[in-house]
């Protein structure tokens, strides 16, 4: 078989009926579909086939299950396996938008996540937005930073995600609109092997309201995709690029497997695969590693 439909749920969500539902659906509009492969018991499997095109087969399994909480991830079986990965951080590896909680710690959290969403959804220039946060936080002590760290929690899979394609010779990073205050702790604890962000300023204790410039936003996501793949000495077929909002969204276009993920509505519309239902250990089973092989557990 030349395709595969790997099928995700929430652990212990995934029934053999919704397998056979899918392969079903599959063999009514032509295909050819092969036995199922648990990749982990109830909770993801692959299903091959071939003769169909993959958004084909993925909209069909898609309209065939009927708003089950499975995602659905249909490629072609060769160059499943990436060997760079590149990560947003923010609502993506860590559970917050680190920029609004620290904007809590000044008491405009409101304020400055109305932005944000604004921003992530493609409705503002990300840069600029970006700009207009942190000038609203300028005299904000230092400290504050280490208080937002303190409550930054990482998103469930996302150290199975990266020691799992580390241990198999992937290069992972980190490529995040965000801070290198958080980012160069989010990479360590993770394990990322190298981390991109932007830069607060600050002076006396204090920040300034300004972020260092160039700012990294959504063309630099895309090019330190294209510039870590060609280190590498890879085609961009061979890279995986994950992440939720807008300034994620062309570095996924161009990614091999680009994966939307729990992604704002501008993003999940136009990425090729997304992931709605489940974790970070998805991108893992898209990739055809089974449960039982993961590390960082």
């Amino acid at each position: 078989m030349d395709h595969v439909l790997t099928l995700v749920a929430p652990r212990g969500g995934l029934a053999t009926t919704a397998l056979q539902a899918a392969r079903d659906a599959l063999a009514t509009i032509g295909a050819t579909a092969g036995t199922p492969d648990w990749l982990s018991a109830d909770e993801a499997a692959d299903l091959p086939f071939a003769g169909l095109a993959a958004d084909q087969a993925e909209a069909a399994a898609r309209a065939a299950l009927d708003g089950q909480p499975i995602d659905l991830i249909a490629q072609a079986t060769t160059g499943r396996r990436k060997r760079l990965l590149i990560a947003d951080m923010d609502s993506t590896i860590v559970t917050s938008e680190t920029l609004d909680e620290l904007a809590g710690q000044a008491g405009i959290k409101d304020q400055i996540a109305a932005i944000t969403k604004r921003a992530m959804n493609g409705e503002l220039n990300f840069e600029d937005a970006l700009r207009e946060r942190v000038g609203r936080l300028k005299g904000l002590g230092v400290d504050a930073l280490d208080r937002t760290w303190a409550e930054t929690v990482l998103m469930p899979g996302a150290r199975e995600l990266v020691a799992t394609m580390r241990a198999n010779g992937a290069r992972c990073a980190l490529v995040s609109g965000g801070f290198t205050f958080f980012t160069g702790r989010v990479a360590a604890l993770v394990g990322f092997h190298e981390h991109h962000s932007n830069t607060l300023l600050e002076e006396d204790g204090r920040l300034t309201g300004h972020v260092a410039e160039p700012i990294l936003g959504r063309n630099a996501k895309l090019a330190t995709l294209k510039r870590l793949a060609a280190e590498e000495g890879i085609g961009l077929d061979a890279t995986l690029a994950v992440g939720d909002g807008a300034n994620d969204l062309d570095m996924i276009q161009a990614a091999g497997l680009g994966v939307a993920y729990h992604a704002k509505p501008v993003v999940a519309a136009a990425a090729r695969a997304r992931v709605e239902h489940t974790d970070l250990r998805a991108l893992l089973f898209a990739q055809g590693y089974r449960g039982a092989a993961f590390a960082g557990v």
